[in-house]
């Protein structure tokens, strides 16, 4: 497979990327900072062709390279891109979280072959309180979303994983803006679904790994990551 060829054709991609980008905007949707960033120009969208495949490996872990770059010449504003799936369609909570690590997995594999730093404002340890991942040497953390979430607010037609650069909510949090953000979801969040996610906590009370997938993962969750950076500390 070649990673240079796009498997998704370009009206197809357009019509997917339209599709997050409205769900976003709708009124319902309760993630404000996402929001923020469609609404500034800061949500970019990458349509990929299979969430089973690694033939996008290549094209995704480079964005996140270029995004990290792209932020620390210009950290202003709120900032998301989005990896949208074109497929598969049918897909359980527990699928999509396997896939998800397994994709993750190949990102962070490329960020050390290319021998980029592991963000040093976190911990690479997915057990750790204060993991996040890291690409580029800037500090991500994701939000999954897929047909069959069982939370209304991860929602969406097609697998996505949005990613989320760390430092620019430790901005927020040092300005006193990120609570009243935080607050402001969380309602949105208990108005759409009637309660409040059992998995959100904040970073350093326990290892944002449980949250990425959506689904509400067990006590006892080990999470089938490893970093391979993780050995060199």
């Amino acid at each position: 497979m070649n990673p240079g060829v796009l498997a998704v054709e370009g009206d197809l991609a357009e019509r997917i990327a339209d599709e997050f980008r409205d769900h976003v905007a709708a009124t319902e949707f309760p993630c404000v900072g996402a929001k923020s960033a469609l609404a500034r120009g800061l949500l970019e969208v990458i349509v990929a062709f299979d969430m089973r495949s690694s033939w996008d490996d290549l094209r995704i872990h480079g964005k996140l390279l270029q995004w990290a770059q792209t932020y620390r010449n210009d950290p202003e504003g709120l900032r998301s891109v989005a990896i949208v799936f074109a497929q598969p369609s049918d897909i359980d909570e527990v699928e999509f979280e396997r896939l998800l690590w397994e994709r993750l997995q190949s990102f962070a594999d490329k960020d050390n072959w290319l021998g980029q730093p592991y963000d040093p404002r976190v911990s690479p340890d997915p057990s750790d309180p204060h993991f996040s991942l890291s690409f580029g040497g800037e500090a991500y953390f994701v939000v999954g979303l897929h047909p069959q979430a069982s939370r209304p607010a991860r929602r969406f037609a097609h697998p996505t994983m949005v990613f989320n650069l760390h430092n620019q909510f430790e901005h927020l949090r040092s300005d006193g803006r990120y609570e009243r953000m935080r607050e402001a979801i969380l309602e949105r969040d208990r108005n759409l679904a009637g309660d409040i996610n059992p998995m959100l906590a904040r970073h350093g009370e326990s290892s944002e790994a449980r949250q990425y997938s959506g689904r509400a993962v067990e006590e006892d969750w080990a999470c089938p990551f490893r970093d391979p950076r993780l050995e060199k500390q």
